[in-house]
């Protein structure tokens, strides 16, 4: 290997307590087996303290991509190659990962021997986006290693102006608080959108992410266009029994300290006989109880999703959460999912036509307004969109007696 690039202020970020990502790039450079990912480490980690004197990054743009493809590598071109050879392409690779991330440990290795064998070695579970990462590859393998990976069934996932990778939790595979089949609706979601993804036609990115429960593991309010979140519309589900025994062991004054003193709508009564009561009608499904007593309370068995629309991060008019579209809808027939594809699809080709270039989903919605994006969409105006608990935004308060007499009047009638 030629001489090794000094990194004297890399170095001091190995220094502390915590794990640095130095030390996994100099575990390249110097440990591994293979001379080529040795080099291209110890010219990316000479590129890398070059930035930090210069106060300066020295990556390009381009174009790279695969046979039939538009989107899913980010081309990253050297302007110091003539320094640092061995990183003068540096390439990443966007794949989609498997609904609610669970891979078996085999394909795990499969997927790093094809990496290490084409790339860097250097690989991100997962990318903001959601995407597994494969950092650092030349144009010429690019090709190679995505031909490999997808013999063996992976795909790239989404990269510029295009439906991006979606993203589900594991859902009710771990987690007992699941509302939804949060793997299925990320399957049909994102099969139904798969030449979207590789093929960017769109004003700009639109992300889809499924949360099982108001925990919301995914960020989806605030990360996608189009938040699916799992959620339940009877009573919640209470085991007296558990809340005893959870009092038992906590104690008394700890459960209205922990519990129901925080309780945002104060939904929660601890009585006398040590007993739990619920004021379902108020409670707005925060899920903080539910995390603190998990065996004592659990969600009801009417379950459905809300979604949400217009989640993004800042860009023209700064960060926005969601905003609920669907208060409330069943997922239990092959009908329900279809409907959910068919409610994305529309959603899809309104933006698609009406979305200025580089403007996310939220923005156009801002610009043209909630009232008109609903009629476009074919979505009633209901008391249950809201914002914030507790207030709606679609409704005039100073008319809500005659604005929720219609309402109920338009569910009679359907």
């Amino acid at each position: 290997m030629a001489e090794q690039f000094k990194t004297p202020m890399l170095d001091e970020l190995e220094k502390g307590p915590w794990p640095s990502f130095i030390s996994g790039f100099k575990r390249l450079r110097d440990d591994h087996p293979d001379k080529r990912i040795n080099e291209t480490a110890n010219s990316l980690l000479g590129q890398l303290e070059h930035s930090y004197e210069t106060r300066k990054g020295y990556w390009k743009g381009g174009t790279v991509s695969v046979f039939g493809y538009g989107s899913g590598i980010i081309p990253r071109f050297s302007e110091v190659a003539d320094t640092f050879v061995a990183s003068k392409e540096f390439h990443t690779v966007r794949v989609q990962p498997p609904a609610g991330n669970h891979y078996t440990t085999d394909m795990l290795r499969t997927l790093c021997d094809s990496w290490e064998k084409y790339g860097s070695g250097l690989i991100t579970f997962h990318g903001q986006t959601g995407n597994i990462m494969f950092i650092g590859v030349d144009t010429e393998n690019t090709q190679k290693f995505f031909d490999e990976i997808n013999e063996y069934g992976w795909d790239l996932g989404g990269a510029g102006p295009c439906v991006r990778t979606g993203m589900s939790c594991m859902g009710a595979a771990r987690c007992e608080m699941s509302c939804a089949d949060e793997q299925q609706i990320h399957l049909r979601l994102m099969n139904n959108f798969t030449d979207d993804v590789h093929r960017p036609a769109l004003p700009y990115k639109f992300k889809f992410k499924v949360s099982g429960c108001g925990n919301d593991c995914q960020n989806a309010i605030e990360r996608s266009d189009m938040a699916i979140l799992g959620t339940w519309r009877d009573d919640m589900k209470v085991n007296q029994t558990e809340v005893k025994n959870y009092i038992n062991k906590k104690s008394r004054q700890y459960v209205i300290d922990n519990v129901t003193t925080r309780c945002p709508t104060n939904a929660l009564t601890l009585n006398d006989d040590d007993t739990l009561t619920v004021d379902n009608k108020n409670c707005v499904r925060c899920m903080h109880c539910l995390n603190v007593m998990n065996k004592a309370l659990s969600p009801g068995d009417d379950k459905g999703v809300t979604i949400c629309i217009g989640g993004k991060r800042t860009l023209k008019i700064g960060d926005l959460m969601g905003t609920v579209v669907i208060p409330f809808k069943k997922l239990e027939t092959e009908e329900d999912y279809e409907s959910l594809v068919e409610f994305a699809e529309d959603i899809i080709d309104f933006w698609a036509e009406n979305g200025l270039e580089h403007e996310r989903t939220g923005e156009m919605i801002e610009r043209i307004g909630i009232a008109n994006f609903l009629d476009a969409i074919g979505v009633e105006v209901d008391p249950n969109m809201i914002n914030h608990p507790r207030q709606s935004s679609y409704v005039r308060l100073d008319e809500w007696d005659a604005e929720a007499q219609k309402w109920f009047e338009r569910k009679k009638a359907a």
